[in-house]
Parts: structure tokens; sequence; C-alpha cells
């Protein structure tokens, strides 16, 4: 949200999204890039979400939270593996921060107060959780939530989770740049492209036409 808005209030939009605060706290820009992992709801969405977001250099869908053997479509979908469908988002931190990353997590890609679902889907592999690679994100997005919760922005509680990453495992091809290449499946259409245009009005600065996409960064490999 820019600096200058002051009312936190639902878009009436095709999918309801919240304007929220920027955090507080938040990660100094640095060299190099910096790699986040999220999950909210189906990656199909929060890919889309991130591949139209700049300062992303790539977002793969995949799974996070359970081992190696189970990090397959058919054996997550079951919801006992332990992994949630998660996306790992790479980032330029001289073009964007943690914290914008999380902004967005938080605003656009999905209902942070809704346990072990998402929309039309219900499970624990649509969890809402924030898996971290170091120290100071955990310091970040926990003050996040707790900043969130205090200004009662949602309503209701956030239930996302926070919690090391221990692993980040690709989803299977097809799965990959799935908002972009089928726009007009029913699922897409109706549950993931009103994430994008809430991106494009809430986050305009930050909003980019062209999708980054994982097949793109294959063919230039």
């Amino acid at each position: 949200m820019a600096a200058g808005i002051v009312a936190w209030q639902p878009l009436h939009a095709a999918e309801e999204a919240v304007v929220i605060p920027p955090p507080a706290q938040d990660q100094p820009a640095s060299d190099g890039l910096e790699t986040a992992v999220v999950a909210g709801g189906c990656f199909w969405g929060v890919q889309g979400v991130y591949q139209h977001t700049a300062g992303v250099v790539s977002a793969v869908s995949g799974y996070a939270g359970g081992t190696k053997a189970t990090a397959d479509y058919r054996t997550v979908s079951s919801g006992s593996t332990g992994h949630a469908e998660s996306v790992q988002v790479k980032y330029d931190p001289k073009k964007i921060s943690y914290g914008k990353i999380l902004q967005i997590f938080f605003s656009v890609v999905h209902d942070p107060t809704q346990l072990n679902r998402q929309g039309p889907d219900s499970g624990p592999q649509y969890r809402s959780a924030i898996f971290t690679t170091s120290e100071a994100q955990k310091k970040v997005a926990e003050a996040y939530v707790t900043q969130l919760d205090k200004a009662k922005v949602f309503g209701k509680p956030i239930v996302t989770k926070i919690g090391k990453l221990e692993a980040f495992y690709p989803a299977e091809a097809y799965h990959q740049d799935y908002l972009t290449l089928h726009p007009s499946q029913p699922y897409i259409a109706y549950n993931d492209l009103p994430k994008i245009e809430n991106l494009k009005k809430i986050f305009a600065e930050t909003y980019i036409e062209k999708p980054t996409l994982v097949s793109d960064a294959k063919a230039t490999n």
C-alpha cells in the first residue's frame, strides 16, 4: 500500500482483496538474489501473481513442508504428506523487498484468515504458510503478522504458519506457468485472474504486464 493511503478496506472486485499497510519492519536491500517461499492455496494463482511482480526473477510452483518421497501432486493432494502447495519466489532485493513480497502475499494472493483451505480448495495442502530461509525473514514475517493482527486489518486473526524452510521441491512441469497458459480455464478465470487484477490495482507501481515465466527461463539457459 502506498504510504499516503490511510483507509484499509476490502476492494469490491471479482475476488476480495484487502488494502493493507506495509510492514513496519523490513529487510534492507542487499546484493545478489534472495529467495522467499510462501503457500496460500492452489499454487497456480500464487505463482501467477508473483510472475506479474516487478523485481521477481522467477516464481516456481512446488511443494514444501514434507519429504522428497511424497513431493508429487497426486500424493500431496491426499493432504497427509505435510506438504503445502507452495511457490518459490527468487527476487532482487534492490528492486523489491521481502516485506513487499509479504505485503502482496497477505493482500492479494490469498485470505490469511482461512485455516487449511483457500476458496474452493480445502485440506492442509492448501494452508497459509511462510517458509523462511533466514532468521531475518522469520523476524520480519512474525513482526508483520503481529502488526496486521493488532491493526485488525482482516477482522479475524491471521492463521498463517511461519516456519523454517527445510526443502522446496518444484512441481511437475504441467503445473508451471499454468495461469498464463490456461487463462480461460474456469478455475483460473474465476479464482485466479482476479488476483492479477487486484495486484494491478493495489500495487500498480509493482505490477508488470508481461509475466516472468518458468518456460522463458528454461529457454534462455
